[in-house]
């Protein structure tokens, strides 16, 4: 239930963030396509200075979780400003969707470079575990909804995600990485479970 609280909430303040957003973009030329290609270029350049770590812990973790940030914002704008413009189509949000995956997997990928520099194999090993559910997770929605059902159920979504890979890397200069991955790989899973349990659920209903 606490969860459920703490994911309303902030998933309202992001809606009502968006919404003000989109009412200055839609009166210039800014284009959905561009939002997605810089947020997937704000990303990649995030999860660079990530892997540049080493040179300085502060500096290059936090730039990249500001970036991370910054570019997972701009992936959640474009699709809000393709339907607010009236230009939202199928081929969009299979882009927009897409795009998503790559953009977490740059900096999955960074975080697992990190963490083998440091000789952490069971950072590693839970840095393919989280990307391996995250991408479960969305592919679970994507079957759920050519169902016709509901996919979006679970806590572990893509705002989560951002969510706990951000707070691992701001707070990584004092060790935490590795357990915020450890956190992100069991709620990817645990969500992956959940929209299996639920789809099972609504077609045994339906029969």
């Amino acid at each position: 239930m606490a969860l459920g609280r703490l994911k309303a909430t902030y998933t309202t303040g992001a809606r009502r963030l968006a919404s003000r957003s989109i009412a200055g973009l839609t009166r210039t030329r800014v284009t959905p396509n561009a939002l997605t290609a810089a947020g997937v270029v704000l990303c990649a350049v995030g999860s660079v200075l990530v892997y540049f770590e080493y040179r300085h812990e502060l500096v290059f973790f936090w730039a990249g979780a500001a970036l991370f940030v910054l570019g997972s914002i701009l992936d959640i704008l474009d699709g809000a400003l393709a339907r607010a413009g009236g230009k939202a189509t199928p081929f969009g949000a299979f882009v927009d969707s897409t795009t998503d995956r790559i953009s977490e997997a740059f900096m999955l990928g960074a975080i697992a470079l990190v963490l083998t520099r440091d000789g952490s194999e069971l950072g590693v090993g839970l840095t393919v575990a989280a990307i391996a559910g995250s991408f479960l997770v969305s592919y679970a929605r994507a079957r759920a909804e050519a169902l016709g059902l509901r996919g979006d159920v679970g806590i572990g979504s893509r705002a989560e995600r951002v969510v706990v890979i951000t707070a691992g890397l701001v707070l990584a200069p004092w060790g935490v990485l590795p357990w915020a991955i450890g956190v992100l790989a069991a709620t990817a899973w645990f969500t992956v479970l959940q929209r299996i349990l639920h789809v099972r659920r609504e077609l045994r209903s339906a029969a």
